[in-house]
């Protein structure tokens, strides 16, 4: 299959890339470099710089390869930077999807995979969280991810394009030359190993919520197992339409988190409390009971198997991705 994959030079887009690439599937990333890396992009893909909100340079881009799938993970993902420029959020999140989606449809591309989030519930109701539980975003980034799959819902209600929709809790772990660079950093296994690499402190921000340990508890998923999810559902499609969670099923702790990196790295990780994130519910677990049964998927890969994916891209890339070809 010939696929665009938007965003692809991203983390978790990149990653995607070379798995697709690895099936066989011819793979085109758009990106527009804002965020994401030139050097993180497969030496097999082609990549072709635009931005997601441009529907004329999307088409050119679908037209010029004839593609026949899209892989759609060009985002701003950021919840607090959401909260300080909604206006930005709506106009790339949602705009580039309204976009991905003007494009698909005059191009007759009818297979759309969708990068989602865990953030579209909001303060969940239970855990694990299903997919069918109610949606109420509490940030900006989880009301414009809800926006962006209602513009594909409704493009599939009118018989323009099938999609899916994957709803990712949280994404560690690298995949060998691919993992995480991000500036500024905001994701907690990243954080703790570079403070564990350099014996700065790390904030743990709050550790009086009703959880075992009095910290936060999340879903850790490991970044191949979501690509892998992502290939399986492109795949598969039409019949792997919908909206799917794609966690463990599992929790841990931040002290957990902070645990396992001390037993990976061998050094300490100095922390300091500091007060709750305003809407940080106490614990985020997903179920992934539908994945398993219509995607075929379930997460292979361990919490200390990520840490120590990330251990290794860290330490081969101590100042992140340099300049240079793709890898």
């Amino acid at each position: 299959m010939r696929v665009l994959v938007t965003g692809g030079a991203g983390y978790i887009g990149s990653v995607i890339a070379a798995r697709l690439l690895a099936r066989g599937h011819d793979v085109t990333v758009y990106d527009d470099l804002s965020r994401g890396h030139a050097a993180a992009v497969p030496r097999d893909a082609t990549l072709v710089r635009g931005d997601v909100r441009d529907a004329a340079a999307l088409r050119e881009a679908l037209a010029g390869a004839r593609m026949e799938a899209i892989v759609h993970m060009a985002a701003l993902a950021e919840v607090a930077e959401s909260v300080a420029e909604p206006e930005r959020y709506h106009a790339v999140n949602v705009g580039g999807t309204a976009a991905v989606v003007v494009a698909a449809t005059a191009s007759g591309v009818r297979r759309v995979v969708f990068s989602s989030t865990a953030a579209v519930y909001g303060e969940p109701d239970r855990t694990p969280i299903e997919e069918d539980d109610r949606l109420a975003p509490t940030s900006p980034y989880g009301d414009t991810k809800l926006a962006g799959e209602r513009l594909l819902a409704a493009a599939a209600a009118a018989g323009d394009l099938d999609f899916t929709a994957l709803r990712y809790f949280n994404a560690c772990g690298a995949d060998g030359a691919r993992g995480e660079d991000h500036e500024p950093e905001s994701h907690l296994v990243p954080l703790a190993l570079r403070a564990a690499a350099t014996g700065d402190e790390l904030r743990v921000y709050g550790d009086d919520y009703p959880t075992e340990d009095g910290t936060c508890v999340r879903d850790y998923v490991h970044v191949v197992d979501l690509a892998d999810a992502h290939v399986m559902a492109l795949e598969g499609l039409p019949a792997t339409c919908g909206c799917f969670n794609l966690g463990t099923g599992c929790g841990d702790s931040v002290l957990r988190v902070l645990a396992t990196v001390e037993d990976v790295t061998g050094r300490p990780v100095r922390r300091v409390a500091a007060p709750r994130r305003p809407g940080d519910p106490p614990v985020l677990v997903a179920s992934n009971e539908r994945a398993l049964a219509t995607l075929g998927w379930r997460p292979r890969r361990t919490l200390a198997g990520a840490v120590e994916d990330a251990w290794a891209f860290i330490r081969a890339h101590p100042g992140g991705y340099a300049d240079g070809d793709p890898v």
